[in-house]
């Protein structure tokens, strides 16, 4: 890696400590309102090593040497996997006690897995789940509108609210009947969360998630339980659908669906998903689909306080296309303004501030030569926010920027990264959009939204980019 600046390898945690130095002082400070200028708080030792030794440069991740690369051709090359030389970064004790689902798997695991679960994400099967995005963005609105006192207002932090939104609708659209029993895989889940995010800078320690800790322990429960609940939904549906009882156009039923045509086709077990990836991808749909969608709605709700024209024209659009009824697919497919403000809150923050992955034999990006064993880190956060990409107005919200789509919103469509690109693009972007468009079309049919006192403006990543101090709002019956 000749020629390329960086940080010097200092043993045994190298830049960890560093970093969690600067992430504690950064962390301290929240921001201004309105502030979107958010990079030098979220990733400060990032940012400090961008602007010290200049793109790419060389970090470390414990003993592991990690190359910031920003430019968008570049990122194209690695997240299409151009040259065949890459794969995810893994970590698999941390890995099995959160998902090890599609996201985790390489080569011929990965390319069957995908497979098996396009059909679940296909456009017709999702249209056949906008009732549960719709029924529980319904009772969370219902519940707000309850609660408004005599002053006209209801002030309620959002960002729980959220979350439990997201997860409910996972729970509904992955185990349709069963959801009560999913929605105890959701609370296990969000704490399970919680903690991996206390253990991932730890992860680069040879050895700590297996220290008997009492963080540890507890995510072993937390996963052994999660499991033995999956267990008993999948089991329950495999003997129904033995006995002749019709698909349901659920997530686990579409997947059991489509693994059982995958095995008749094939004639072979290895063929198909065992009992065990099902369970794995099961916990996958809850980490994925409630961080994302929770984390982009929250956001958008805080952005549309902070911008109020941009709500008005958001509410008299959807007015426009649904008045005051239920929305419906064709409907969602015509908002342009709330598709162009759902885009630039992915822009400004992120839900996954950056994308990694490793390289596992010599190969050379942009001129310089790796070894295997490099990550590559994309930090799709500093990528969002490069004025030379975006222009000098890169920190403000502007929705307009993507009036003619992602391909003119900057000098290269390849820089707008929420949900990765290439090959191992998300497979439920299609899924989290829907779910995002239906929650701010019902919660702004009814109900004007402006910031609480009690906000503190202080964006925050270990994992995925929460709102540090909650996300309190004011809300307002139309």
């Amino acid at each position: 890696m000749a020629g390329l600046r960086g940080t010097p390898y200092r043993f045994p945690a190298s830049d960890l400590a560093e970093e969690a130095e600067l992430n504690r002082a950064a962390w301290a400070r929240p921001l201004p309102l309105r502030c979107h200028d958010i990079a030098p708080r979220v990733a400060p030792f990032l940012h400090g090593a961008l602007g010290e030794h200049g793109k790419p440069c060389v970090t470390w991740f414990g003993p592991t040497p990690q190359v910031i690369v920003t430019e968008p051709h570049l990122c194209r090359d690695v997240m299409s996997n151009k040259f065949g030389h890459f794969e995810k970064p893994r970590f698999p004790e941390l890995s099995k006690l959160v998902a090890k689902g599609v996201s985790y798997h390489e080569g011929e695991k990965w390319a069957k897995h995908r497979r098996i679960l396009n059909p679940a994400f296909q456009l017709q099967k999702l249209k056949c789940m906008l009732p549960a995005f719709s029924e529980c963005s319904e009772e969370m609105v219902s519940r707000w509108m309850e609660s408004i006192g005599s002053d006209g207002s209801y002030e309620v932090d959002c960002w729980p609210e959220l979350k439990s939104l997201t997860g409910d609708v996972i729970s509904r659209t992955a185990f349709g009947s069963s959801y009560l029993e999913g929605r105890r895989i959701f609370e296990l889940q969000t704490e399970q969360i919680e903690r991996a995010m206390k253990c991932f800078q730890k992860i680069a320690i040879p050895g700590y998630m297996s220290l008997p800790t009492a963080n540890n322990r507890r995510m072993h429960q937390i996963n052994k339980e999660i499991e033995s609940i999956l267990m008993s939904i999948i089991g329950k549906r495999m003997q129904r659908m033995k006995e002749g009882e019709s698909t349901k156009n659920d997530l686990l039923g579409i997947l059991l669906d489509s693994n059982t045509r995958c095995l008749e086709d094939n004639g072979q077990s290895s063929q198909g998903l065992t009992i065990k990836d099902v369970v794995e991808e099961c916990k996958l749909f809850y980490f994925a689909g409630m961080e994302t969608t929770s984390v982009l709605l929250t956001r958008a709700m805080l952005l549309l306080c902070m911008h109020p024209e941009w709500q008005d024209r958001a509410r008299e659009e959807i007015i426009g296309i649904f008045g005051k009824q239920k929305p419906e697919y064709e409907g969602l497919s015509r908002l342009k303004i709330v598709t162009m403000i759902l885009y630039e809150v992915l822009r400004l923050y992120p839900p996954f501030t950056e994308l990694s992955r490793k390289t596992y034999k010599q190969m050379e990006i942009g001129g310089v030569t790796y070894p295997a064993g490099v990550i590559i880190n994309l930090p799709v956060l500093f990528i969002h926010h490069d004025p030379e990409i975006w222009g000098s107005d890169v920190h403000e919200f502007k929705p307009e920027r993507f009036a003619e789509g992602i391909s003119k919103a900057c000098k290269d469509p390849g820089a707008f990264l929420p949900f990765g690109s290439g090959p191992r693009i998300c497979i439920g972007q299609n899924f989290a959009l829907l779910e995002a468009k239906m929650a701010m079309c019902v919660i702004l049919q009814r109900l004007e939204l402006e910031l609480a006192p009690a906000y503190t403006h202080a964006p925050h990543r270990i994992v995925s980019l929460h709102p540090m101090h909650g996300a309190q709002i004011k809300v307002r019956a139309i």
